[in-house]
């Protein structure tokens, strides 16, 4: 792989967990996910550090940052959401905002019904790969978002084995790991010159205390 593809770090601490790959061009330079419920905070930083140090990088060698923006856990996106605008801000390369539920399909053609647990009986769901799509909504088995007749879609993601017989569609695997996929979806987006600045994506009210629309107050500029 040629030395001069962009090298791209890409993290997400939107669930259980604290993932991160590093991209150059096309290829996997080095990942790791650690299960965590709690101290994403405090682990973020290191393990970046640890991915770096094993691929033989540094900071100063990447040219974006990408970021996992949930929808998920409250404090865990504004966790990585905050680190991905600090870290943007202090190496002046771009961070790119991705979503979970385009993540975890990334890599899997035709029709996409991608779902994450919102917790208490709830889905996170959006479909993808049809003329309209849908935006990501919070839903439940009986509120999905209307799918194409005749789509036989994918079924990626939590509950996929309930939704897939909704929808005459097929279980599948997501293609990369959280991280990975996070990684390369903001590849295809390097060239874009209108990136907005990474914002947690958030879809219950719950959840939605800050706006949706503002990033971290801790990293604005």
């Amino acid at each position: 792989m040629p030395t001069d593809a962009p090298l791209i770090l890409g993290f997400d601490t939107s669930a259980a967990h604290c993932a991160a790959a590093l991209l150059r061009g096309n290829e996997i330079l080095a990942q790791r996910r650690e299960d965590m419920a709690k101290g994403q905070a405090e682990r973020l930083m290191p393990l970046l550090e640890d991915l770096l140090t094993q691929s033989g990088v540094t900071w100063a060698d990447l040219d974006a940052i990408a970021v996992g923006i949930g929808p998920g856990n409250f404090t865990g996106i504004r966790i990585s959401v905050s680190a991905a605008r600090g870290l943007a801000l202090g190496l002046d390369v771009p961070a790119i905002g991705v979503s979970s539920l385009e993540a975890q399909t990334f890599g899997t053609a035709g029709v996409v019904v991608s779902s994450l647990d919102a917790r208490r009986e709830g889905l996170y769901v959006q479909v993808f790969g049809t003329l309209t799509g849908s935006q990501p909504r919070h839903c439940t088995l009986d509120t999905l978002p209307d799918i194409p007749a005749h789509a036989e879609p994918s079924c990626i993601g939590h509950r996929d084995e309930d939704i897939a017989p909704l929808c005459a569609g097929t279980v599948t695997s997501p293609r990369y790991p959280i991280a990975e996929a996070i990684a390369r979806v903001a590849a295809t987006r390097l060239d874009r010159i209108d990136l907005p600045a990474p914002a947690p994506l958030y879809l219950r009210e719950a959840d939605a205390a800050p706006s949706r629309e503002q990033p971290p107050a801790l990293l604005d500029d």
